[in-house]
């Protein structure tokens, strides 16, 4: 909270936003008398405003203070006294009082200050199984919730392959889990195997150079139930392309669940073979949306229950009406509540709730990407190794991942040309200046050229 002003106006927006509604406060006695009202200091404990005229103040107080009262504990979440000044006559002569002509005891209302470590400790609990009765459905999941419970309940005759897309944090891991575990309870002996599209890529790698193919193979390959989650990942990558699809056609065709996730419709992973596009279009494709604000209370009531934490239903609308897309922050911001009000002992309010979705918001953004991040990302779709991009090599394989390489730092981190040179054994920048012109070029002559490079940038940002 940055001043006293922010908060008061969350105060006005509060008397605004669900009061009206009630018939409590009218639009024209909003604007007479609650918007004229302007901050003045707030020391923790009183709240101090001004109204330019006396008649003004009278009537704010005889009819608009225990709604001014409500809406300060509603945003703060604790009783606070409220003083309102005006314009005043002493002897005759006007004297005028203005918020610039008073000193603020305070600026702003402190919120207390912790460490991340407390903040974790406290954020404890409340944590739930991934089953389907934990899920909450609503309009945006109902489809592909009934889909995996179908498949959960009755495998290989359901719906196979199922596909399941949608954004990050909207429910697909969870979906996954809820099969894997109600299966391994009504069939104990089944063998499901979970894995993440990226896993799947680093294990085949490994078994390459270990030369433990066949135990690869034979993992995958014997599986009753295959989950695969974020399949995206393979898109561009030959080797592990080549291996995916004969491990889903071997169990395909042996009357095996195969179930895969991935933030986007196959025809949309530009990358992805043609072969495998085709067999995961073979069952059924399920999307799963952003969930509707009654989907979004009904979380945070179930995270909040989880945590036996109280939580009015002010805080809970205003939560829901500033996390829209991603269910996983929606209980990242119960979770800060829960430690907050156990920290400090102060119950859940609109105040501590946009302190919460700020921190939720700044600790959800992507970790910055790595130069190292980006070449391994190129070599593993390419079939090249990291220290090759970086060498001398000039076969035509290096040179075309090295150029890409280079171009995707570009575009992803902004470094200057000089110092992607660096990081390429210490390249002039005019190297570094015709491999990113040379990318550009080839992707406006080759569509396909384009999209491998567009899915690889997307992956890096997705992951």
């Amino acid at each position: 909270m940055e001043s006293f002003k922010e908060l008061f106006q969350m105060v006005k927006d509060y008397t605004r936003q669900y009061v009206i509604d009630s018939k409590e406060l009218s639009e024209l006695a909003y604007q007479l008398w609650i918007k004229s009202l302007e901050p003045v200091s707030f020391d923790g404990n009183t709240a101090v405003l001004y109204i330019k005229a006396e008649f003004m103040k009278k009537i704010v107080e005889e009819k608009y203070l225990d709604l001014l009262t409500k809406a300060f504990e509603a945003v703060v979440g604790f009783p606070v006294k409220i003083e309102i000044l005006c314009e005043t006559s002493e002897k005759g002569d006007k004297k005028e009082i203005s918020p610039a002509s008073i000193q603020t005891s305070s600026p702003s209302p402190v919120l207390p200050s912790y460490s991340q470590e407390e903040i974790d400790m406290n954020s404890q609990g409340g944590e739930y199984e991934y089953t389907f009765s934990t899920f909450i459905v609503g309009s945006s999941n109902k489809f592909a919730q009934a889909a995996c419970r179908a498949v959960a309940q009755n495998p290989a005759n359901a719906y196979n392959p199922l596909f399941i897309y949608g954004g990050s944090g909207l429910g697909k891991t969870h979906l996954l889990y809820a099969i894997a575990g109600e299966i391994k309870e009504s069939r104990p002996k089944t063998n499901v195997i979970y894995v993440k599209g990226e896993e799947f890529t680093n294990e085949l790698i490994a078994a390459i150079g270990a030369e433990s193919t066949k135990e690869f193979h034979d993992k995958y390959r014997q599986a009753d139930v295959l989950l695969v989650d974020d399949i995206q990942f393979i898109g561009g990558k030959e080797s592990t392309q080549e291996e995916f699809f004969h491990t889903f056609n071997t169990l395909y065709q042996a009357g095996k669940q195969i179930v895969l996730t991935s933030d986007r419709p196959p025809k949309e992973i530009k990358t992805l073979e043609e072969r495998l596009r085709t067999r995961f279009e073979w069952g059924l494709i399920a999307d799963i949306q952003p969930p509707d604000f009654e989907t979004r209370i009904a979380i945070i009531k179930r995270k909040a229950e989880l945590l036996d934490l109280e939580i009015p239903s002010i805080v809970e609308e205003y939560i829901a009406n500033h996390v829209k897309n991603n269910i996983r922050q929606l209980e990242g911001v119960v979770k800060k509540l829960n430690a907050y009000n156990k920290l400090a002992q102060t119950p859940p309010s609109i105040l501590l709730a946009q302190s919460a979705i700020r921190e939720i918001l700044t600790d959800n953004q992507p970790i910055p990407v790595t130069v190292e991040r980006i070449i391994s990302e190129v070599g593993r779709t390419f079939g090249v190794s990291s220290e090759d991009i970086r060498s001398s090599k000039r076969s035509s394989q290096i040179s075309n991942a090295r150029q890409i390489a280079m171009y995707v730092i570009r575009e992803i981190t902004q470094m200057s040309m000089a110092a992607i040179g660096n990081e390429f054994g210490g390249r002039d920048h005019s190297t570094v200046v015709y491999a990113t012109g040379q990318v550009v070029k080839n992707m406006k002559q080759d569509t396909k050229y384009k999209e491998t490079v567009e899915d690889i940038i997307k992956n890096i940002r997705d992951a």
